[in-house]
């Protein structure tokens, strides 16, 4: 590695947000929300799309603790649990469902969690049926889900297909013996193959592989024995993600300490290597952390400049009203975000008694707008403009500072109000998302907040 990419990987690897949204989380203004407001949001976002939205659902059990996971979750083996839940994501969705003037069409639904095979094949057919009855299917929908292998039966990936379900994503992190162990996630590459082949027998149009790097014990090596095994299925796309460490917020990290982490140099290595034998086998890397063969929608998006980023990672649909079902769930109304309880008990609580179990949020200024705009251009596009009536001069003449200092260290080309992305600055995206940050930059949080940007 040469010296310049250490003094970079030294002087970026900074905690730094991964704008799945903005602002970010942090920086949202309320604590408690103002429902009403919340609501004519909702309403106003849904006819300005002329009644098209996504669906996210939280399915938070999970029979096991990946320690490595940072997600809300309850650890059971009671599935007694499950009717309560499906029933209660039910009676939110008819809260929604009554403010809205006419049926919704569904763009997306995409189940996440926890474990979302945790529920039975019947209770997951009731839950989908229940959020599709009287609403409009767009034609070209993606429903989504995520997957552990080791709790996911081949009866789950063929009823989920009788209710429109066409993409999957498994979880991996990685194949290495020793890594599964630290971090709780023990499961063979035989069975990981078994749910890949189940989704192509019943016509999942797209098999995403989740992938970690800068886990506890990991190697260059692990991730090449990975990748290898990986290419033995060939997914149709890749998540290849930095390990994100935030023990403060994810008390199950504590299982090992940072000195059984690799360091920001051999992560770089390994994110390199990964890089590197992904393109070799025919996959283009897209945003900061997405591979995908050439003809999978998500990289024809990208070829496009029609790709979206929001809660849930890269996505080709760009929704600008995202309804969150479940505990944890945020709902993006594009001018205002809303998240939900996060404790199961409370959650089930509120729906039961009518109320939306709403407890944070934010309400977009129209320079947050902007800003999420631009925002959204870099980390999609690599390119944005940063010139704008509504944006604070002192602001902006502080972002054009940092970006300076990207651009001497090659990161970006700045031409007059353009601002340009470079190949050796894509791995640094986060970096150069914050400087465009005005959140960040008005309201520095001192204490631990954000993963570390390598």
């Amino acid at each position: 590695m040469s010296k310049e990419i250490l003094d970079l990987l030294h002087k970026y690897d900074v905690p730094t947000p991964r704008y799945t949204s903005y602002p970010t989380v942090p920086y949202w203004d309320f604590a408690t929300i103002n429902e009403a407001k919340w609501k004519q949001s909702v309403i106003d976002t849904f006819k300005a799309e002329n009644g098209e939205l996504c669906i996210y659902i939280h399915l938070p059990f999970c029979e096991n603790m990946c320690t490595f996971c940072a997600c809300t979750k309850r650890i059971t083996v009671n599935h007694a649990v499950e009717d309560p839940y499906i029933s209660a994501v039910l009676k939110e969705w008819s809260m929604y469902r009554s403010l809205l003037p006419t049926a919704p069409v569904i763009k997306e639904i995409h189940l996440g969690g926890g474990t979302p095979t945790f529920f039975s094949p019947a209770h997951l057919t009731q839950l989908i049926n229940g959020i599709t009855d009287g609403a409009i299917v767009n034609d070209s929908h993606e429903f989504s889900i995520e997957v552990h292998p080791n709790y996911t039966t081949e009866e789950h990936i063929k009823q989920l297909a009788t209710v429109g379900f066409n993409r999957i994503s498994l979880g991996v992190q990685d194949f290495d013996p020793k890594v599964q162990f630290v971090i709780n996630r023990v499961q063979s590459y035989e069975k990981t193959k078994e749910v890949v082949d189940w989704a192509r027998k019943y016509h999942y149009q797209s098999i995403n592989i989740d992938l970690i790097y800068g886990l506890p014990h990991q190697t260059v090596d692990s991730i090449e024995h990975t990748i290898s095994l990986i290419k033995g299925f060939m997914p149709d796309r890749i998540a290849f993600y930095s390990y994100a460490h935030v023990p403060w917020k994810s008390k199950v990290q504590r299982r090992y300490t940072e000195a059984d982490l690799p360091d920001a140099n051999q992560k770089w290595e390994m994110y390199n290597k990964g890089r590197e034998l992904l393109e070799a086998a025919g996959f283009k890397s897209i945003g900061m952390d997405h591979f995908a063969l050439l003809d999978d929608k998500l990289f024809l998006a990208a070829k496009s400049g029609n790709l979206h980023r929001n809660f849930m990672g890269y996505t080709t649909t760009k929704s600008k009203l995202i309804i969150g079902l479940g505990v944890s769930s945020i709902s993006d109304a594009w001018n205002a975000f809303a998240q939900n309880d996060k404790e199961v008990e409370a959650y089930e609580e509120k729906i039961n008694k009518g109320i939306l179990p709403l407890v944070h949020g934010h309400f977009l200024s129209e320079e947050d707008v902007v800003i999420r705009k631009k925002i959204l251009e870099l980390m999609c596009g690599n390119k944005t403009v940063l010139d704008h009536p509504l944006l604070d001069p002192d602001f902006v003449a502080s972002a054009f500072s940092k970006l300076a200092q990207l651009e001497a260290d090659g990161l970006v080309v700045v031409n007059g109000k353009t601002v340009e992305v470079t190949n050796k600055g894509m791995s640094f995206i986060r970096n150069i998302s914050a400087a465009l940050d005005a959140q960040l930059w008005r309201k520095q949080i001192s204490t631990n907040t954000f993963s570390k940007a390598i």
